[in-house]
């Protein structure tokens, strides 16, 4: 009897755990070095996209709990289960909707590069031969990575780049504009350079068969752009 009581215990806990998203908590992956979305500030993780999951998980009725992982880990994260979702000024493109599932867009950005002033570079293909600085698995990364000729130098995160940029290691750093343009402001000596390319957007990772959490996130983000909190984040953070 107490074997058949232990084995049942432990077969509550892995029910309990298969269902965590439907609990009290949402586990939120993300990657803190993309200001103004999300950053460390006196170590605590905050940001655009920290504040806007807050808010959804006010109206969702579930506590946030935030973990902070390499850009690259979030996907595999997700899929593993480790966390519920993924907010991270993620674009929602075709190669990542074959394994993850997508929000509704909740921002929309555009890659830029970074340059230091006095460069000549000022298109994508006047990158061609040069050293590009990309963060592995970014936006950027994916994007220059089908052009050829060009050496991208790829990194772990958005500061390495930047000190690849004022040490000339680097000649280029591809990256969308938000972040840029805080880097820009906070570094001088460093200029952007606006490429003639389509816009992208923003929404949140689920895994593709939480559909009901994914409706959840949709009805929220809608609520928060009706109710104004939306253009409030907008204004605080841009």
């Amino acid at each position: 009897m107490k074997k058949i009581l232990k084995v049942l215990k432990v077969l509550s806990i892995c029910v309990l755990a298969s269902v965590s998203i439907y609990g009290k908590t949402l586990y939120v992956g993300t990657n803190a070095e993309f200001a103004p979305f999300e950053y460390l500030e006196n170590g605590k993780i905050t940001g655009f996209d920290m504040e806007l999951v807050e808010e959804i998980g006010k109206i969702i009725n579930m506590d946030v709990k935030i973990e902070n992982m390499s850009f690259d880990g979030l996907l595999p994260a997700l899929q593993m289960k480790k966390v519920d979702i993924v907010i991270a000024g993620m674009t929602a493109n075709e190669d990542r909707k074959k394994f993850v599932g997508f929000s509704d867009p909740y921002y929309t950005a555009k890659q830029v590069l970074l340059v230091k002033e006095g460069s000549n570079i000022g298109s994508l293909e006047e990158l061609k031969g040069k050293k590009v600085g990309a963060v592995l698995g970014f936006t950027g990364d994916l994007m220059i990575s089908k052009i050829k000729e060009i050496n991208v130098e790829r990194v772990s995160s958005s500061v390495g780049a930047i000190m690849g940029l004022k040490n000339e290691k680097l000649e280029a750093f591809i990256l969308d504009l938000a972040p840029a343009e805080n880097f820009a402001k906070n570094n001088k000596g460093l200029k952007i350079v606006s490429l003639d390319i389509e816009d992208e957007e923003y929404a949140i990772a689920t895994r593709k068969d939480e559909i009901k959490l994914l409706e959840k996130i949709n009805s929220a983000l809608k609520e928060i752009k009706q109710n104004g909190t939306y253009e409030k984040l907008l204004s605080k953070y841009f």
